[in-house]
């Protein structure tokens, strides 16, 4: 088994430095964000050190795919984190927007994974799924259609809002009755994401909440110490940490 960083460990020791850098990413996110440490981009910065983590492991240049990928602010974090040993990094969406040709992919596929008939074609040793799967009404079957495309040991990471097991079904519910299209039609707890990893024969090395509170031009957004102390309740409460992020393994 490859041991992992745990999500102790992450909230204390992974640095916060490579929040600092990113002004593009805070211009294409939100352009009224003004702190130094924006609890809205945990979610590249928990996908960043994954990555740099498997990168470490494997001591080569990563083969990368990610899929709903926007208008490429994951690239553009790694990019300016000064992450640069990539192999390659492939960009999947159903709609490719203008800035990602800025980006820095190395292959850009216009594809809806909704269908039946979508496959990867090539084998990664990391696939990207960042708050995708909520917006899909069968998220376990994506998954399920994913794993192949790693190679062994690759790595499958991502994240979405959380709830708490016993209102996951509730609010899935709920959601479905009035979400937009493309909106957030699934639900998620942390036992539904360990339940679909071993139903996809995938094994979950890594999951953390994130924060217990988030808003705009906050001043404690300006301190370290104050995304530290979010951090470890989204460890301590991962049902109750707003957003998860995990890695599983094949």
């Amino acid at each position: 088994m490859i041991l992992s960083t745990t999500p102790l460990q992450a909230a204390w020791k992974w640095s916060l430095s490579s929040l600092y850098k990113q002004n593009r990413v805070k211009k294409i996110s939100d352009t009224e964000s003004s702190t130094h440490y924006p609890i809205k981009l945990l979610r590249y910065w928990f996908m960043y050190h994954l990555i740099k983590e498997e990168q470490v492991r494997l001591g080569r240049p990563l083969r990368v795919c990610e899929i709903g990928v926007d208008r490429g602010q994951m690239r553009c974090y790694m990019q300016d984190a000064g992450f640069t040993d990539i192999a390659c990094w492939e960009a999947v969406d159903y709609k490719l927007q203008p800035e990602l040709m800025e980006s820095g992919y190395t292959k850009q596929i216009q594809a809806n994974v909704d269908l039946p008939d979508f496959n990867l074609a090539e084998k990664y040793d990391v696939i990207i799924v960042l708050h995708l799967l909520e917006h899909l009404f069968k998220p376990e079957q994506l998954v399920s259609k994913l794993s192949p495309s790693l190679v062994s040991g690759g790595v499958l990471i991502g994240g979405f809002p959380t709830v708490p097991q016993l209102l996951q079904a509730y609010r899935q519910k709920k959601n479905r009755l009035t979400a937009a299209n493309f909106g957030h039609v699934s639900t998620f707890s942390p036992q539904r994401v360990k339940n679909m990893a071993k139903s996809c024969g995938l094994s979950l090395n890594f999951l953390s909440g994130t924060y217990f509170l988030r808003k705009r031009n906050f001043s404690l957004e300006n301190f370290k110490g104050w995304v530290r102390v979010n951090l470890f309740w989204g460890m301590l409460f991962p049902a109750l940490g707003a957003e998860i992020y995990w890695l599983m393994r094949k």
